[in-house]
């Protein structure tokens, strides 16, 4: 697969929250790739750093890497503030980080629910909260939310996790308003099953993969590669008219 520049993206900040493996990987290495200036923060330290020290020689840009827990809002919009006061206002945002645990309904305690919407749609509004006046400081921007088809096809074992990414479409289509005049703009990008390292090892089966096979238009399994060129896409000047919408990469499985 060939994969187009947009070179627009070159130089660009972009932030991207839980880049150190699976589809945050793939967005870091793609955003490095155009050649923008990319920041992501993951709760793996060593992953991330390992991450950078690869990308050091790959031929475009080289990221900056802190490890931040994401339920820890301070020290994630402190940082958001220091890239704006060194290196100037953060231009696109990538909201990625989630934990898909899969959960029974009867188990679920208070506890572990604040902890899961924590988790899986809290830091999404609080890093928006942080760089959208950086956005419109500067004119503009692109925040892309990711979501899940998982509430869509109305999916069991992990009723946290599905509602915490079907409220990231209300999150993303209020916000879309919020920013609009300022020309930011808000999009969410809904993954099906990708085949990223952590679902290869806890959850595909041959039985999964058949019946994903039977339902999906195409034949191909989505990739992490395959979300992060959408994601380059919704993040340029290609899609300077796009905003309140969802772009689905699931080879047709919804």
């Amino acid at each position: 697969m060939t994969n187009p520049i947009y070179s627009d993206l070159a130089g660009k900040r972009v932030f991207i929250t839980g880049g150190a493996s699976g589809i945050g990987k793939a967005i870091v290495e793609a955003f490095c790739a155009q050649k923008a200036e990319v920041f992501f923060v993951d709760l793996n330290n060593e992953a991330g750093q390992d991450l950078c020290q690869n990308l050091s020689n790959a031929g475009g840009s080289t990221p900056t890497f802190k490890a931040i827990n994401l339920l820890k809002i301070d020290e994630l919009q402190d940082w958001i503030r220091e890239i704006h006061a060194q290196h100037g206002p953060i231009q696109v945002l990538v909201n990625n980080a989630a934990n898909d645990t899969r959960h029974k309904l009867e188990d679920v305690t208070p506890e572990y629910w604040d902890e899961r919407m924590a988790t899986n749609l809290r830091h999404f509004f609080f890093t928006a909260q942080a760089v959208l006046p950086q956005m419109k400081e500067n004119g503009g921007g692109s925040i892309i939310n990711y979501g899940s088809v998982s509430w869509m096809l109305k999916q069991t074992g992990m009723p946290a996790y599905t509602t915490a990414k079907s409220a990231v479409w209300g999150f993303t289509r209020s916000l879309a308003n919020e920013g609009g005049a300022d020309r930011v703009r808000v999009n969410m990008l809904v993954p099906g099953w990708v085949m990223t390292e952590r679902q290869l090892t806890l959850h595909v089966t041959p039985e999964g993969l058949k019946q994903l096979e039977e339902r999906q238009c195409l034949p191909d399994h989505v990739q992490p590669e395959d979300l992060a060129q959408a994601t380059l896409f919704l993040a340029s000047d290609a899609s300077r008219m796009i905003t309140a919408q969802q772009l689905v990469v699931d080879g047709g499985w919804t």
